[in-house]
């Protein structure tokens, strides 16, 4: 019976949580709830970044396809652009791979319409550099032209695409 009885006594004695487990509880719980708020915001800030590059690169392949379906050389009485770098309300006039020479766009136009900007990609930058003298696998002498398509958008993405075109219509 005396056992039972400091059982007893001891079993009230230790009901319930002290202030010092409550407090320590509360730190441990805070510490790691903050571990996982800061890599969740991690995550929810860099969720954006495929798309910003996926867009840029579809930008950058269709600059580098519009580029290498023009003409090798300037055609008989063809345009030549005004200055350099070409101005973007000439782009539409452009007729060979060596007019693109020097592009540059703040914002991505459309060929259809030069004057406004297409929604929500005004925030890209598109240039393009097209190198007359290119060796391609021994193709010199003009008959290789290599043309660098640089993409420049949000978040610090670039995207450079290099293609090359040659002269072969003669």
């Amino acid at each position: 019976m005396f056992m039972n009885k400091r059982a007893v006594l001891f079993s009230k004695r230790q009901s319930g949580l002290s202030l010092i487990e409550l407090v320590m509880f509360m730190v441990i719980v805070g510490v790691a709830m903050a571990g996982i708020v800061s890599a969740i915001n991690y995550n929810v800030q860099h969720s954006a970044d495929p798309v910003v590059k996926k867009q840029a690169l579809a930008i950058a392949e269709s600059m580098l396809e519009e580029v290498m379906l023009q003409n090798f050389s300037n055609p008989t009485s063809g345009f030549t652009p005004t200055a350099l770098p070409p101005p973007t309300a000439e782009r539409n006039q452009f007729d060979d791979v060596g007019d693109y020479n020097g592009y540059t766009s703040f914002g991505v136009y459309s060929i259809d319409n030069l004057s406004t900007p297409i929604t929500g990609l005004s925030s890209y930058s598109v240039s393009v550099s097209v190198d007359s003298e290119a060796n391609l696998n021994g193709i010199t002498g003009g008959k290789a032209k290599r043309i660098t398509v640089t993409v420049t958008g949000p978040l610090n993405t670039t995207v450079v695409l290099e293609g090359y075109r040659t002269d072969y219509g003669t």
